[in-house]
């Protein structure tokens, strides 16, 4: 942050704005007293920043509790943060469903809703499958479209920063889609469009298995895997997004595809589809000497797309999403693979999320995008001006 003068009032003013609320956001409620203590500001600050917020609507008194008066005389007056301020939206599109999260300003989950879509929807259908979604939940919650302070999008494939998929062989149409301007039409504040991958490890570092870690590999591991992975508590995307992208790996040559690896016949599974890949894994648990052969070749492929980032990250953790995370004792041969290949084995832990990680790191990103907005302070517009 630049150094700050006395010739800079309304700099100032953002900062303990920012400052207060932030106090505010932390509780349930508090007097001025309290906001002097924690913020360090003098009170003609807090109450100033107070009063302002309040005309705003991010900020509102508290009323005395019945009795309150009648036992202390004139009660400290009291204020909280309004989450319900404004709202927020976190939306997976995937190759068989739609999901959106709607939550108010602090994050917590207001209503759900899901559809599902035909993995062959060419992309307008899949975008209209989205804004029926979208409207049917704030129908149902009685959340006007104009109180989105944000919404986050999560998709398969590779997301440029303006939120075009450069790459997206899951969903038909979706590679070069402009999917971040296609949606900001239906949306009246800020759309950030991010790989599904990244998504989820966003989401297990928020409420799921990584709470407790900076350095973190997630893999939404299916039929085409994919990876997101954080350094130091922050998302790597990658110069261009693609980071994380192991499903490409068999390009090498070092791999056959997944259709050859969990065939059973010798010839390519087909259709290539959950569906199938689920009967075979069925098949293997009910003793299928030829399937559990072809689960077994399509965990060693896992195990080497791991413990490629592994050795490139060195993360701590390494989280398996996705519906393979469901599979019988896939942890047990991860873990004994990746103490052979890496020099550190990390440890290894299944999402805590499931089919909802994707979805709820789709809304982090849209919190974290309204918290900078209404927490951060940015310097540099000053230092121009100087």
């Amino acid at each position: 942050m630049g150094r700050l003068t006395g010739g800079d009032p309304s700099l100032l003013r953002r900062i303990n704005s920012a400052v207060v609320l932030h106090a505010l956001r932390a509780a349930d409620a508090s007097t001025l007293t309290r906001l002097v203590q924690v913020t360090g500001l003098s009170r003609p600050t807090v109450e100033g920043v107070v009063e302002g917020l309040m005309e705003t609507g991010l900020v509102v008194e508290v009323p005395a509790e019945e009795g309150e008066t009648r036992r202390q005389g004139r009660p400290a007056r009291r204020f909280r943060f309004r989450t319900e301020a404004g709202h927020l939206l976190g939306i997976e599109i995937g190759p068989h469903r739609v999901t959106a999260l709607l939550a108010d300003l602090s994050g917590r989950v207001v209503d759900t809703g899901q559809r599902a879509v035909a993995e062959s929807a060419p992309a307008d259908d899949r975008l209209e499958r989205v804004r029926s979604v979208v409207a049917d939940l704030l129908r149902r919650t009685g959340v006007p479209r104009g109180s989105l302070r944000a919404v986050g999008v999560a998709t398969p494939g590779i997301v440029e920063a303006d939120g075009t998929v450069r790459l997206g062989t899951a969903l038909p149409g979706w590679t070069g889609l402009p999917l971040g301007d296609r949606l900001r039409r239906s949306f009246r504040c800020p759309v950030l469009v991010e790989n599904d991958a990244n998504a989820a490890v966003v989401a297990e570092h928020w409420q799921g298995a990584a709470a407790a870690s900076d350095d973190v590999v997630f893999v939404l591991a299916g039929l085409s895997p994919g990876a997101g992975s954080l350094i130091g508590g922050r998302l790597h995307r990658g110069f261009g997004g693609a980071a994380g992208e192991i499903g490409a790996l068999h390009l090498l040559g070092r791999e056959a595809r997944p259709e050859k690896l969990l065939s059973t016949t010798g010839q390519p599974l087909q259709p290539l589809d959950e569906e199938q890949v689920a009967a075979v894994f069925a098949a293997a648990r009910d003793g299928d000497a030829r399937a559990r052969e072809a689960v077994d070749r399509f965990l060693q492929r896992l195990v080497h797309d791991v413990a490629a980032l592994v050795l490139a990250l060195d993360p701590e953790l390494v989280v398996i999403g996705g519906w393979a995370a469901g599979l019988s004792g896939v942890l047990t041969p991860l873990r004994r693979e990746l103490a052979r290949y890496c020099l550190r084995p990390p440890q290894v832990a299944l999402s805590r999320l499931g089919e909802a990680a994707v979805a709820t790191g789709a809304l982090r990103l849209a919190l974290d995008h309204v918290e900078s907005e209404l927490f951060a302070v940015d310097t540099t517009a000053t230092s121009r001006r100087r």
